[in-house]
This record gives C-alpha cells, sequence and structure tokens, in this order.
C-alpha cells in the first residue's frame, strides 16, 4: 500500500484575524506551551489610570543540538511572526487598542540548553520587530532586554516611548515573575506596553536639555 501523501503547508491570513480566542492552529504550528498577559493599573492624578501589561509566549527551543554555525534564519521567519501576533494581540486587548498604547519594549529569555543568540533570533529581526512595532501603531526602535533563564526568574523589562525614543517620560520598566519558565530547552519570549508615562515623572526630556559636557567636572563643589 502507498503510504499517504505529505499534505501542503496550510496558507492563513493572520492579518485582520484575532487571536485572542482562535489559535490553535498557530500554537501547534510553533508547538506553544503557555501563553499569558499580565496587566496593572496605575491610578495617576492628572492622567487616569495609567494600564500596563506584559504577554509572555513560551516554545520549545527550535534550535536545540544544533551548533554555533547554524543559520537561524529559517526558523525565524518561521516562528517569530507568529509570537509577534499572539503577543501583540494580547496588548491590543488589554490597552484598549493601539490608539492607546503611548511605551511599548520586549524581552526573551532561552534556557540553559539553548545559546543566548536563539533567544535574539526571535526579537531581534524585522519578522518579530517590525510586525510588533506596526501592530501597536510606532516608529521607534523597541527597547529589549535578553538572556538566559531558568523557571523562578524575575525580570525587568523596559520600556519607552513607541515614537519619541527621546521622550524621557515614558522610560519604565514591568517586572515579570516567570514562575515555571523557560524550562531547560524553551524560550520565552515577551512584549510589554503602557497606555502612559512612568507616574510621577520629574527629570526633565532629552529634547530640552542643555548640553553637558566633561566641562562641567572642572568647577564640581563637593
Amino acid at each position: 500500500m502507498n503510504a499517504p501523501l505529505a499534505q501542503p503547508p496550510q496558507l492563513i491570513d493572520l492579518s485582520s484575524r484575532s487571536t485572542l480566542d482562535d489559535y490553535q492552529d498557530v500554537a501547534q504550528a510553533i508547538s506553544l506551551r503557555k501563553i499569558s498577559c499580565t496587566v496593572e493599573e496605575v491610578p495617576h492624578h492628572e492622567l487616569g489610570v495609567i494600564t500596563r501589561a506584559i504577554a509572555t509566549a513560551v516554545i520549545p527551543n527550535p534550535w536545540l543540538g544544533t551548533g554555533t554555525s547554524q543559520d537561524l534564519s529559517e526558523r525565524t521567519e518561521a516562528i517569530a511572526p507568529l509570537l509577534a501576533k499572539l503577543l501583540a494581540d494580547r496588548l491590543l486587548d488589554a490597552l484598549g487598542g493601539a490608539d492607546k498604547v503611548e511605551a511599548f519594549g520586549k524581552a526573551a529569555l532561552v534556557g540553559s540548553d539553548g545559546e543566548l543568540e536563539h533567544a535574539g533570533a526571535l526579537i531581534h529581526t524585522p519578522f518579530f520587530g517590525n510586525l510588533l512595532r506596526e501592530a501597536l501603531d510606532g516608529s521607534s526602535i523597541i527597547c529589549f532586554v535578553d538572556g538566559r533563564g531558568v523557571p523562578g526568574e524575575t525580570l525587568r523589562v523596559p520600556m519607552w516611548h513607541k515614537s519619541a525614543a527621546a521622550t524621557r517620560t515614558h522610560y519604565q520598566t514591568l517586572e515579570l515573575f516567570l514562575s515555571d519558565a523557560p524550562h531547560a530547552g524553551e524560550i520565552a519570549v515577551i512584549a510589554a506596553a503602557s497606555s502612559g508615562p512612568r507616574p510621577h515623572a520629574r527629570i526633565g526630556d532629552r529634547t530640552t536639555d542643555r548640553t553637558i559636557t566633561s566641562e562641567i567636572l572642572k568647577g564640581i563643589q563637593l
């Protein structure tokens, strides 16, 4: 008996489809173990409530057992856009749409069996960054943190203004506790967003700072 013919890859259109509820096919394609979104609200006397959210996806490391000469691009192109879509959808839902997003950031932690480059491969190329930026209607480079991690990590994810990176009021971090990720053979990929600035920001702004050079060291008063 002849073996059944392999089915060709299925083409789907994710550009306008929400993955909040309907994402089983996407999860299967990347072997998603879990996805979560944590939301916090910070009351502000002038701005109302500032909403900050952090979304996390945990997947098996697709490059386990490969050497440092392995080309990472093929799996990056297949996986990173799906991660960007899953995470962006959850941030948009938490904050109420792209027009509510003022700051963003990203992160990745690789388990001990992988390389740091594996974490970077999933967040540092246009296949993740450009899609996340477009979804959140930003134009700035997305600030980031990456590294190795073990279950029980606490990670601080940096953010800054999505279209004006020099706006110091929006320099802020979100703290994330990863209770069970990443395992040794996994990667945790994270995206964060805020609807407003750092509460009570009052240290000036890079666009209005006066010029400071080492000349000021010549007249220091102690």
